[in-house]
């Protein structure tokens, strides 16, 4: 928790205002969505659909905490009608709520995925504990170089952090291709495919964001770009990756009753 720098203007405020809101609004909206579809699955994925709600519902209580914590670190008044003026009230920010949503929900982004493409057992049991382990890692060695304002102990974090996030990118980007071909149907190898790339793309993002005040950036437009960055990163990575799971669920669910269906 991080006191937040005065001199905000109201663009400023209100730009990381409307990024918290979205994120509440598209985590929320994905929840209901994806829960509605467990029927429309075949039992063979509804767990792995219902890791998918558990992320975004996770993902929105900590969105409306966040959200919260910002509109109470602020005043935000226009006097006479004239231009909006933006104070901090000296309540803090408490931007630890994005890290504990991290630390629950990538683990279950990664396992999800897992579970969704069918891989035998022992390889399904063995990628979790893998994958699992090493997300919670990353984020667990990035928390204390965001709290930091010293660049030197920053970098140091992030440079711990990157490891395990370089043998989970690597992992999506070439350990799951195999078993990415052997999808049921082309349109599930590619739905399966499109995940995997999804998740490699938003989260080559996050290390960015994590920099920002690192690049020299600071003050408002440091926390603004953060704020934003991160809540266009994490609708990425959850909403719409979630997304991508639920259409890879269906489509294999499709081919498997199709084939219950034809004759013997």
């Amino acid at each position: 928790m991080a006191p937040l720098p005065d001199g905000f203007s109201y663009a400023e405020w209100n730009a990381t205002y409307n990024g918290l809101s979205f994120g509440i609004a598209a985590m929320g909206s994905a929840t209901i969505f994806f829960w509605l579809q467990l029927p429309n699955v075949t039992k063979s994925y509804r767990t792995a659909l219902t890791i998918t709600g558990i992320v975004t519902l996770i993902a929105t209580y900590h969105y409306i905490r966040i959200f919260n914590s910002w509109s109470e670190a602020f005043t935000v008044v226009s006097k006479d009608g004239g231009d909006y003026e933006v104070k901090l009230t000296g309540a803090p920010f408490n931007d630890g709520y994005r890290y504990v949503d991290w630390l629950l929900t990538v683990p279950l982004l990664l396992i999800e995925l897992i579970l969704v493409m069918k891989l035998p057992q022992a390889e399904t049991v063995s990628l979790s504990w893998k994958l699992g382990l090493a997300s919670a890692l990353m984020v667990a060695l990035g928390y204390p170089g965001e709290i930091q304002e010293d660049l030197s102990v920053r970098w140091f974090w992030w440079c711990l952090s990157m490891i395990p996030f370089c043998y989970v990118v690597f992992t999506l980007a070439v350990g799951l291709a195999e078993a990415t071909s052997k999808q049921p149907s082309p349109a599930a190898a590619s739905l399966a495919s499109a995940a995997r790339y999804l998740t490699v793309f938003s989260w080559l993002t996050y290390p960015f964001v994590y920099m920002v005040k690192s690049v020299g950036l600071a003050g408002p437009a440091a926390t603004m770009y953060e704020q934003v960055g991160y809540s266009i990163a994490d609708v990425m990575a959850k909403a719409v990756f979630g997304v991508l799971i639920w259409a890879l669920a269906a489509e294999k669910s499709a081919v498997e009753e199709s084939g219950k269906l034809l004759p013997n």
